[in-house]
């Protein structure tokens, strides 16, 4: 488990499929900026989930946890099947819990943990250029802007324009909050 100070990350157990199968059918849990998968069944998740389709490819996915043990949303991490230095990432908090700072912090613990545990350059995310909330999120996590992707994500029936997100490790430096323990 990787612990921050208002939340944790939990690597997604099967015990978690159908919290994800709700979240992720709901469309009000992805919100009015992203599709994610709908009407996916608990068992096409536990496929997607631990047997991906290209077993080069890496997804690792977190349930976010508050201190009390609360269910709040996802995060994941993905690196295809060619890593070209970077990972990505992807989250969402469901509706009731969005503005109290829980994704800022949960994505500042995963990029503290992908510099610390990955030999990778960057980490960077895609938001839909509406979604002002997840820009400002990501802002606050230290990544940049780097630039508009146009027709780069499919959107209630309709492609839309994305901004491509990205954290460096020059501009990472030190983790903000997961610390290493020293040792004898």
């Amino acid at each position: 488990m990787l612990e921050g100070k208002q939340v944790n990350l939990r690597i997604v157990e099967k015990e978690d499929l159908d919290l994800l199968a709700e979240w992720f059918n709901n469309p009000e849990f992805s919100g009015e900026f992203q599709d994610f998968p709908t009407q996916i069944s608990r068992f096409k998740l536990e496929k997607q989930v631990f047997e991906p389709k290209i077993p080069e490819t890496e997804w690792t996915h977190f349930i976010l946890e508050t201190k009390d043990g609360t269910k709040i949303g996802w995060i994941a991490h993905y690196i295809g099947s060619q890593n070209f230095g970077w990972m990505e990432i992807g989250y969402a908090i469901t509706p009731k819990e969005r503005e109290r700072g829980y994704a800022t912090e949960a994505i500042q613990i995963l990029v503290d943990y992908l510099f610390l545990t990955k030999d990778i350059s960057r980490i960077q995310a895609v938001t839909n250029v509406e979604n002002i909330a997840s820009q400002k999120t990501l802002e606050k996590s230290g990544f940049k802007c780097e630039g508009r992707l146009r027709k780069a994500l499919w959107v209630r029936g309709k492609w839309v324009d994305g901004y491509l997100f990205s954290i460096i490790r020059e501009e990472w430096k030190e983790p903000k909050i997961l610390t290493q323990k020293g040792t004898c």
